[in-house]
């Protein structure tokens, strides 16, 4: 949810910006762009709906991307607290796992959850609210399209024809007339129509009729219906947003303009006063608002009409100078474009999801185990090359590696000579935590199995975020996303991954994929291990994410050598009612790994 209101608020800044942009511009080259631009420049309003396909990170903007998602994201970026409260401790009180002791330290997050609840709850209620005057304005269409007959004038039916050759149209539109309406509406984009009031066979000449065609003929060519069921969509998802509605009824009235110019266009010097003279006939005649969310018609508002019919007064052919400023503009506002679309495609382009082939793969039930919790379980036998899943949806999704990152950050820290796999140790500042375990020097050892913060801060800061952004690039850890600040990026922040990542990265490492040297995977997987029987080892290390003072995700990713074979797994589970911790994860692991007669 809270990345949902992330992405409205992402998207809403990008749309707005554009607004403005597109506004401006406007403003300052009135004289510089042909009539149709002036129309025509607004569509770019509508990319950042279809960009999210994009890859933005192939593009060389994932890292600014990133960047602005983390400064602007809706939950509060967490951070350490500066003071420990026993409230916000965790640590494992089952006997079973002093194995490998699973502490973790509460970070805060700044915005309550229920606030990004509600904010959602409302979004979802406006837009119910639009889809369902959209639902009726389509409603009233049908009732007009029930209620029109066809024309019984072979004259007009010939006129109608005539009209498309001009216009270039060779599809078939349906003309009809029915008394509900004042002015005639166009709509329709599979089965276009067009519908005009009953009585203008009276009240309107031949002439005048054709200009009508012509006018709403130009609006089919233009695909202007498919222009308003866009301008429908961004209705119900941006319903809130005042500038979006305003652009809007912009949008609708440079499309008219746009129109009349292109029927112009059409005609000979002489027609254009009669042209304008139809026009002004509906000045009195204002279409229903139910009818323009879907349809378009040549009549409008007084206002309207007025700056219509002085825009045709004025009416003379677009010059090829003036054609090519108005290309020259429609490029300068495309690249503005590139440059603001990333903010709205943070979902796509953060990677929150990882999508796995499913090759060599079974899903399997084991909701028996997660009782009380959701979560996944990725279990990878390396010899027959296959995969056992439970849950594939959540083994995709990334969330905090919590201390789980810890396997890396010592490896790095081996890779860069920061230490050895002889000499490790790393110095106590002598400052109290909040564990007794942690105070005290600590080896790489020691360090993993009480999942020591600040040896492995120490080894951080010493890389250098740099450096430490070079590796995670290297392996292809997660989203690689390190802007939560050097001392807490992994701590329900920005770094994020997957349980099947963690598997495929615990397999790549074991089998040192990466040409890291041999000593050091094997001091890392020395570190890891957890207990070494006759004919079976374990290795692995848990991780434990807290928020405000309570346990929201727990980690336990590790492989079984047993024999000739080896076994990766991860699992992950989340808060559900009761709260999830590493050792709990371990817990679970360890069962299922005892039921499949692996551990």
């Amino acid at each position: 949810m809270d990345i949902v209101v992330q992405w409205l608020l992402l998207n809403t800044i990008a749309l707005s910006l554009l607004i403005f942009i597109i506004l401006l511009l406007k403003k300052a080259f009135t004289k510089h762009m042909s009539i149709k631009t002036h129309y025509k420049i607004w569509f770019f309003l509508f990319v950042p709906l279809f960009v999210s396909v994009l890859p933005w990170n192939y593009l060389g903007l994932g890292e600014g991307i990133q960047y602005i998602k983390n400064v602007l994201t809706f939950t509060g970026k967490t951070s350490a607290q500066s003071e420990y409260k026993s409230g916000g401790l965790t640590e494992s009180n089952d006997t079973s796992t002093d194995l490998i002791r699973d502490f973790s330290v509460s970070v805060h997050n700044s915005t309550p959850e229920y606030v990004s609840q509600l904010v959602f709850a409302v979004w979802i209620i406006g837009m119910v609210l639009c889809l369902a005057i959209l639902i009726y304005s389509n409603y009233q269409l049908n009732k007009l399209k029930k209620s029109a007959v066809f024309i019984k004038n072979n004259k007009i039916n010939v006129l109608l024809e005539e009209c498309k050759e001009v216009v270039g149209i060779k599809r078939n539109i349906i003309l009809k007339e029915t008394p509900l309406i004042t002015t005639p509406i166009t709509f329709g984009i599979f089965k276009p129509y067009i519908l005009v009031p009953s009585n203008i066979q009276a009240v309107f000449t031949l002439k005048e009729i054709k200009y009508v065609l012509l006018h709403e003929l130009t609006h089919h060519k233009n695909k202007d219906m498919l222009v308003n069921y866009v301008m429908g969509i961004f209705q119900i998802v941006y319903w809130f947003n005042p500038l979006l509605w305003y652009s809007l009824k912009r949008i609708r009235i440079d499309r008219e303009l746009a129109c009349d110019d292109s029927v112009l266009n059409l005609l000979d010097e002489s027609g254009y006063i009669e042209y304008g003279h139809t026009i002004i006939r509906f000045a009195h005649k204002k279409q229903e608002k139910s009818f323009e969310l879907f349809a378009s018609g040549i009549g409008g508002t007084k206002q309207q009409i007025k700056q219509r019919i002085q825009s045709i007064a004025n009416f003379s052919k677009a010059s090829s100078l003036l054609k090519w400023k108005s290309k020259v503009i429609c490029m300068f506002l495309g690249i503005l474009v590139l440059v603001i679309t990333p903010l709205t495609t943070v979902l796509a382009a953060s990677n929150d999801v990882f999508h796995f082939d499913g090759k060599n793969t079974t899903y399997v039930d084991l909701d028996t185990y997660f009782k009380g919790y959701k979560g996944s379980f990725v279990l990878f036998d390396a010899a027959n090359n296959q995969f056992q899943i439970y849950n594939r949806k959540l083994s995709e999704q990334r969330v905090s590696p919590d201390s789980t990152y810890k396997i890396y950050s010592g490896l790095f820290a081996l890779e860069s000579n920061i230490i050895s796999k002889n000499n490790s140790e790393q110095t106590w500042n002598g400052k109290s935590n909040p564990y007794k375990e942690w105070d005290k020097d600590h080896n790489l050892t020691s360090a993993m199995s009480n999942s020591v913060n600040w040896y492995f801060q120490h080894l951080d800061q010493k890389i250098g975020e740099k450096h430490l952004q070079a590796y995670f690039n290297k392996v292809n850890y997660g989203n690689k996303d390190m802007s939560g600040g050097l001392d807490t990026y992994w701590m329900e922040s920005s770094l994020k991954i997957s349980p099947i990542e963690q598997v495929l990265l615990l397999h790549e490492l074991s089998e040192n994929k990466f040409d890291f040297k041999a000593e050091n995977v094997e001091a890392i997987k020395e570190a890891m291990l957890i207990d070494d029987q006759k004919d079976k080892r374990l290795y692995g290390k848990t991780g434990t994410g807290t928020i405000n003072g309570k346990n929201v995700n727990g980690w336990f990713v590790g492989f079984v050598n047993k024999g000739e074979h080896s076994y990766y797994f991860a699992i992950n589970i989340q808060n559900h009612g009761t709260e999830a911790s590493g050792s709990k994860a371990m817990e679970i692991a360890k069962q299922i790994l005892k039921d499949k007669n692996i551990y």
